[in-house]
Formats: C-alpha cells, structure tokens, sequence
C-alpha cells in the first residue's frame, strides 16, 4: 500500500481530484465536466498501472509465466 501513496503520478492524480471536484460543484453540468471526469478516472488507471509494472521489474520473487 505504501508503494501506491508515495508515488508521485498517484499523489498527482490525488491533488488532480480536488480541481474535478471543485468543478463539479461549482461549475456548470455539461459534457466538459463529464470529460474532466473521465480524463481523471483514466490517470489514475494509468497511475496505479504503473505502479504496478514497477513493482513487477523490482521483485526478485515474481516469476514471469
């Protein structure tokens, strides 16, 4: 867990949170807000994906199939 809190594209996309929420709150529902909330949702995909590659290439345990 602490490998995904202390990286800095998932901490980015954390922070990048706080504007998609202010939007949505204080600006106007069309189809730009639904896109913010899609491009937000698809960086952290990326985000926690990365994590998880790197984690691959650095565990002397994983065993590639």
């Amino acid at each position: 867990m602490r490998k995904f809190l202390f990286n800095g594209a998932v901490l980015s996309a954390a922070f990048s949170a706080v504007g998609v929420v202010n939007a949505t709150r204080n600006g106007p529902r069309d189809w730009r807000l639904a896109l913010m909330w899609v491009s937000w949702g698809i960086s952290v995909a990326i985000a926690v994906g990365t994590v998880i590659e790197e984690n691959r290439e650095h565990d002397p345990l994983e065993l590639d199939d």
